[in-house]
Protein backbone atom coordinates (compact mmCIF):
# COMPACT_ATOMS: atom_id res chain seq x y z
CA UNK A 1 0.00 0.00 0.00
CA UNK A 2 1.17 3.56 -0.71
CA UNK A 3 2.35 5.63 2.24
CA UNK A 4 2.29 9.03 0.53
CA UNK A 5 3.92 10.58 -2.49
CA UNK A 6 7.68 10.94 -2.36
CA UNK A 7 9.56 13.23 -4.77
CA UNK A 8 13.01 12.26 -5.98
CA UNK A 9 15.32 14.44 -8.07
CA UNK A 10 18.16 12.22 -9.21
CA UNK A 11 18.64 8.82 -10.79
CA UNK A 12 20.45 7.31 -7.81
CA UNK A 13 17.51 8.12 -5.52
CA UNK A 14 15.05 6.74 -8.05
CA UNK A 15 16.91 3.47 -8.39
CA UNK A 16 17.27 3.13 -4.62
CA UNK A 17 13.55 3.70 -4.13
CA UNK A 18 12.58 1.18 -6.80
CA UNK A 19 15.11 -1.34 -5.51
CA UNK A 20 13.33 -1.16 -2.15
CA UNK A 21 10.03 -1.95 -3.80
CA UNK A 22 11.61 -4.78 -5.75
CA UNK A 23 13.06 -6.17 -2.54
CA UNK A 24 9.50 -6.50 -1.24
CA UNK A 25 8.42 -8.36 -4.37
CA UNK A 26 6.34 -5.45 -5.66
CA UNK A 27 5.59 -4.67 -9.30
CA UNK A 28 6.30 -1.19 -10.64
CA UNK A 29 4.43 0.94 -13.15
CA UNK A 30 5.88 4.09 -14.74
CA UNK A 31 3.93 7.04 -16.14
CA UNK A 32 6.19 9.46 -18.06
CA UNK A 33 4.83 13.03 -18.32
CA UNK A 34 5.94 16.61 -18.93
CA UNK A 35 3.71 17.92 -16.16
CA UNK A 36 0.74 20.28 -16.47
CA UNK A 37 -1.26 17.20 -15.57
CA UNK A 38 -4.87 16.77 -16.60
CA UNK A 39 -7.44 13.98 -16.69
CA UNK A 40 -5.68 12.33 -19.60
CA UNK A 41 -2.55 11.89 -17.47
CA UNK A 42 -4.63 10.85 -14.49
CA UNK A 43 -6.17 8.02 -16.53
CA UNK A 44 -2.66 6.68 -17.10
CA UNK A 45 -1.87 6.91 -13.39
CA UNK A 46 -5.09 5.07 -12.50
CA UNK A 47 -4.26 2.33 -15.00
CA UNK A 48 -0.84 1.89 -13.42
CA UNK A 49 -2.29 1.86 -9.91
CA UNK A 50 -4.74 -0.83 -10.99
CA UNK A 51 -2.10 -3.05 -12.58
CA UNK A 52 0.89 -2.56 -10.27
CA UNK A 53 1.80 -2.52 -6.60
CA UNK A 54 3.71 0.73 -6.99
CA UNK A 55 3.41 3.64 -9.41
CA UNK A 56 6.06 6.22 -10.22
CA UNK A 57 5.17 9.29 -12.29
CA UNK A 58 7.90 11.25 -14.00
CA UNK A 59 7.78 15.00 -14.60
CA UNK A 60 10.41 16.26 -17.00
CA UNK A 61 9.96 18.92 -19.68
CA UNK A 62 12.40 17.46 -22.14
CA UNK A 63 14.32 20.21 -23.95
CA UNK A 64 15.52 17.82 -26.65
CA UNK A 65 12.03 17.38 -28.10
CA UNK A 66 11.43 21.09 -28.63
CA UNK A 67 12.62 22.60 -31.88
CA UNK A 68 13.78 26.13 -32.56
CA UNK A 69 10.91 28.56 -32.09
CA UNK A 70 8.72 26.03 -30.25
CA UNK A 71 7.19 26.57 -26.82
CA UNK A 72 9.85 25.23 -24.44
CA UNK A 73 9.97 28.49 -22.51
CA UNK A 74 6.21 28.87 -22.22
CA UNK A 75 5.16 25.24 -21.82
CA UNK A 76 2.74 25.05 -18.83
CA UNK A 77 4.46 24.37 -15.52
CA UNK A 78 2.89 23.85 -12.09
CA UNK A 79 4.75 21.19 -10.12
CA UNK A 80 2.93 22.04 -6.89
CA UNK A 81 -0.49 21.41 -8.45
CA UNK A 82 0.79 18.27 -10.17
CA UNK A 83 2.19 16.94 -6.90
CA UNK A 84 -1.05 17.60 -5.03
CA UNK A 85 -3.07 15.83 -7.74
CA UNK A 86 -0.78 12.79 -7.69
CA UNK A 87 -1.03 12.60 -3.91
CA UNK A 88 -4.83 12.55 -4.17
CA UNK A 89 -4.68 9.78 -6.74
CA UNK A 90 -2.40 7.66 -4.57
CA UNK A 91 0.76 7.58 -6.70
CA UNK A 92 3.82 6.42 -4.80
CA UNK A 93 6.60 8.57 -6.24
CA UNK A 94 7.30 11.55 -8.47
CA UNK A 95 10.60 11.61 -10.33
CA UNK A 96 11.22 15.27 -11.23
CA UNK A 97 14.83 15.69 -12.32
CA UNK A 98 16.56 18.82 -13.56
CA UNK A 99 17.79 18.92 -17.15
CA UNK A 100 21.41 18.52 -16.02
CA UNK A 101 20.48 15.28 -14.27
CA UNK A 102 19.01 13.81 -17.43
CA UNK A 103 21.64 15.26 -19.74
CA UNK A 104 24.91 15.73 -17.83
CA UNK A 105 27.57 17.95 -19.36
CA UNK A 106 29.26 16.08 -22.19
CA UNK A 107 26.29 13.77 -22.80
CA UNK A 108 26.38 12.87 -26.49
CA UNK A 109 24.27 9.75 -27.03
CA UNK A 110 20.83 9.90 -28.65
CA UNK A 111 18.27 7.31 -29.74
CA UNK A 112 16.42 7.50 -33.04
CA UNK A 113 13.82 5.30 -34.70
CA UNK A 114 14.25 5.75 -38.47
CA UNK A 115 11.13 5.42 -40.54
CA UNK A 116 8.53 5.66 -37.80
CA UNK A 117 10.18 8.76 -36.41
CA UNK A 118 10.67 10.54 -39.73
CA UNK A 119 7.10 10.71 -41.06
CA UNK A 120 4.07 12.81 -40.01
CA UNK A 121 5.11 14.58 -36.80
CA UNK A 122 8.74 13.84 -37.60
CA UNK A 123 8.41 15.61 -40.96
CA UNK A 124 6.96 18.78 -39.47
CA UNK A 125 9.05 18.72 -36.27
CA UNK A 126 12.54 17.55 -37.30
CA UNK A 127 14.41 15.96 -34.41
CA UNK A 128 11.29 15.69 -32.28
CA UNK A 129 11.16 11.91 -32.10
CA UNK A 130 14.88 11.62 -31.51
CA UNK A 131 14.32 13.77 -28.42
CA UNK A 132 11.33 11.67 -27.39
CA UNK A 133 13.06 8.35 -28.02
CA UNK A 134 16.17 9.42 -26.14
CA UNK A 135 14.39 10.59 -23.01
CA UNK A 136 11.96 7.64 -22.92
CA UNK A 137 14.83 5.19 -23.33
CA UNK A 138 16.66 6.87 -20.44
CA UNK A 139 13.57 6.80 -18.21
CA UNK A 140 12.88 3.13 -18.94
CA UNK A 141 16.50 2.19 -18.19
CA UNK A 142 16.61 4.36 -15.09
CA UNK A 143 13.45 2.86 -13.60
CA UNK A 144 13.19 -0.54 -15.34
CA UNK A 145 9.47 -0.72 -14.61
CA UNK A 146 7.32 -3.76 -15.29
CA UNK A 147 4.95 -1.60 -17.30
CA UNK A 148 5.01 1.93 -18.72
CA UNK A 149 1.82 3.78 -19.64
CA UNK A 150 1.36 6.05 -22.65
CA UNK A 151 -1.77 7.71 -24.02
CA UNK A 152 -3.06 7.05 -27.52
CA UNK A 153 -3.50 10.80 -28.05
CA UNK A 154 0.17 10.87 -29.05
CA UNK A 155 -0.28 7.79 -31.21
CA UNK A 156 2.86 8.09 -33.30
CA UNK A 157 4.88 8.56 -30.11
CA UNK A 158 3.32 5.35 -28.78
CA UNK A 159 4.42 3.51 -31.93
CA UNK A 160 7.96 4.88 -31.61
CA UNK A 161 8.16 3.86 -27.94
CA UNK A 162 6.95 0.34 -28.70
CA UNK A 163 9.55 0.01 -31.45
CA UNK A 164 12.48 1.22 -29.35
CA UNK A 165 11.52 -0.98 -26.40
CA UNK A 166 11.43 -4.00 -28.71
CA UNK A 167 14.60 -3.15 -30.62
CA UNK A 168 16.65 -2.37 -27.49
CA UNK A 169 15.34 -5.37 -25.52
CA UNK A 170 14.04 -3.17 -22.73
CA UNK A 171 12.06 -5.54 -20.47
CA UNK A 172 9.10 -3.22 -19.96
CA UNK A 173 5.59 -3.82 -21.25
CA UNK A 174 4.34 -0.71 -23.05
CA UNK A 175 0.67 -0.15 -22.20
CA UNK A 176 -1.54 2.03 -24.42
CA UNK A 177 -4.40 3.91 -22.78
CA UNK A 178 -7.41 5.42 -24.61
CA UNK A 179 -7.67 9.11 -25.44
CA UNK A 180 -9.60 11.14 -22.87
CA UNK A 181 -11.84 13.78 -24.42
CA UNK A 182 -14.01 16.70 -23.42
CA UNK A 183 -17.74 16.25 -23.93
CA UNK A 184 -17.48 18.01 -27.31
CA UNK A 185 -14.77 15.64 -28.55
CA UNK A 186 -11.64 17.73 -28.01
CA UNK A 187 -8.75 15.52 -26.93
CA UNK A 188 -7.27 16.62 -23.62
CA UNK A 189 -3.85 18.23 -23.95
CA UNK A 190 -1.72 20.51 -21.81
CA UNK A 191 -1.50 22.84 -24.82
CA UNK A 192 -5.29 23.37 -24.80
CA UNK A 193 -4.54 26.01 -22.16
CA UNK A 194 -3.21 28.20 -24.98
CA UNK A 195 -6.60 28.40 -26.70
CA UNK A 196 -8.64 31.59 -26.52
CA UNK A 197 -12.38 31.36 -25.84
CA UNK A 198 -13.24 31.50 -29.56
CA UNK A 199 -10.46 29.07 -30.49
CA UNK A 200 -11.63 26.62 -27.85
CA UNK A 201 -15.12 26.76 -29.34
CA UNK A 202 -13.78 25.83 -32.79
CA UNK A 203 -11.16 23.29 -31.66
CA UNK A 204 -13.47 20.20 -31.63
CA UNK A 205 -13.80 20.57 -35.42
CA UNK A 206 -10.54 18.64 -35.76
CA UNK A 207 -12.00 15.58 -34.06
CA UNK A 208 -15.27 15.92 -35.97
CA UNK A 209 -13.49 15.99 -39.32
CA UNK A 210 -11.35 12.96 -38.44
CA UNK A 211 -14.43 11.04 -37.30
CA UNK A 212 -16.27 11.85 -40.53
CA UNK A 213 -13.30 10.73 -42.62
CA UNK A 214 -12.99 7.51 -40.64
CA UNK A 215 -16.67 6.75 -41.28
CA UNK A 216 -16.19 7.42 -44.99
CA UNK A 217 -13.29 4.96 -45.19
CA UNK A 218 -15.28 2.29 -43.37
CA UNK A 219 -18.07 2.87 -45.90
CA UNK A 220 -15.66 2.23 -48.76
CA UNK A 221 -14.24 5.65 -49.63
CA UNK A 222 -10.69 5.98 -50.93
CA UNK A 223 -8.44 6.89 -47.95
CA UNK A 224 -6.73 9.73 -49.85
CA UNK A 225 -10.07 11.27 -50.82
CA UNK A 226 -11.39 11.00 -47.26
CA UNK A 227 -8.25 12.64 -45.88
CA UNK A 228 -8.53 15.51 -48.36
CA UNK A 229 -12.17 16.11 -47.45
CA UNK A 230 -11.23 16.18 -43.76
CA UNK A 231 -8.52 18.75 -44.45
CA UNK A 232 -11.02 20.99 -46.25
CA UNK A 233 -13.54 20.65 -43.42
CA UNK A 234 -10.94 21.66 -40.82
CA UNK A 235 -9.92 24.76 -42.77
CA UNK A 236 -13.55 25.71 -43.39
CA UNK A 237 -14.23 25.39 -39.65
CA UNK A 238 -11.73 28.17 -38.94
CA UNK A 239 -8.35 26.51 -38.50
CA UNK A 240 -5.52 28.48 -40.09
CA UNK A 241 -3.36 25.63 -41.34
CA UNK A 242 -3.37 21.84 -41.59
CA UNK A 243 0.02 20.15 -41.35
CA UNK A 244 -1.33 16.74 -42.27
CA UNK A 245 -4.31 14.43 -42.34
CA UNK A 246 -3.15 10.88 -42.89
CA UNK A 247 -4.81 7.48 -42.89
CA UNK A 248 -2.24 4.84 -42.06
CA UNK A 249 -1.72 1.25 -41.03
CA UNK A 250 -2.13 1.05 -37.25
CA UNK A 251 1.22 -0.62 -36.59
CA UNK A 252 3.65 0.53 -39.27
CA UNK A 253 2.01 3.92 -39.98
CA UNK A 254 2.62 3.27 -43.66
CA UNK A 255 0.11 4.84 -46.08
CA UNK A 256 -3.14 2.93 -46.36
CA UNK A 257 -4.35 2.01 -49.84
CA UNK A 258 -7.36 -0.05 -48.80
CA UNK A 259 -8.96 -0.76 -45.45
CA UNK A 260 -8.55 -4.46 -44.74
CA UNK A 261 -8.04 -4.46 -40.98
CA UNK A 262 -7.01 -1.93 -38.37
CA UNK A 263 -6.03 1.57 -39.44
CA UNK A 264 -5.54 4.98 -37.86
CA UNK A 265 -6.41 8.47 -39.04
CA UNK A 266 -4.05 11.08 -37.66
CA UNK A 267 -4.14 14.85 -37.98
CA UNK A 268 -2.29 17.98 -36.93
CA UNK A 269 -3.62 21.49 -37.46
CA UNK A 270 -3.09 25.04 -36.27
CA UNK A 271 -5.76 27.23 -34.69
CA UNK A 272 -4.30 30.63 -33.93
CA UNK A 273 -0.86 30.01 -32.44
CA UNK A 274 -1.79 26.57 -31.06
CA UNK A 275 -1.00 23.33 -32.82
CA UNK A 276 -3.43 20.51 -32.03
CA UNK A 277 -3.03 16.84 -32.84
CA UNK A 278 -5.59 14.05 -32.70
CA UNK A 279 -6.23 10.58 -34.06
CA UNK A 280 -8.89 7.90 -34.26
CA UNK A 281 -8.93 4.16 -34.77
CA UNK A 282 -10.53 2.82 -37.95
CA UNK A 283 -11.67 -0.79 -38.02
CA UNK A 284 -13.12 -2.50 -41.06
Amino acid sequence: MATGLGTVRNVAELRSLIAGWRGQGQSVGLVPTMGALHEGHFSLVRASLTNNDRTCVTLFINPKQFGEGEDLGTYPRDEAADTAALERLGADALFAPAAVEMYPEGSATSVSVPGLGDMLEGEFRPGFFTGVATVVTKLLIQALPDQAFFGEKDYQQLCVVRRLATDLNIPTEIIACPIVREDDGLALSSRNAYLSFDERRLAPSLHAALAAAAAQVVAGADPSDAAELAKRAILEAGFGKVDYIAIRDSDSLQPLVKLDGRARILGAAWIGKTRLIDNLSITG
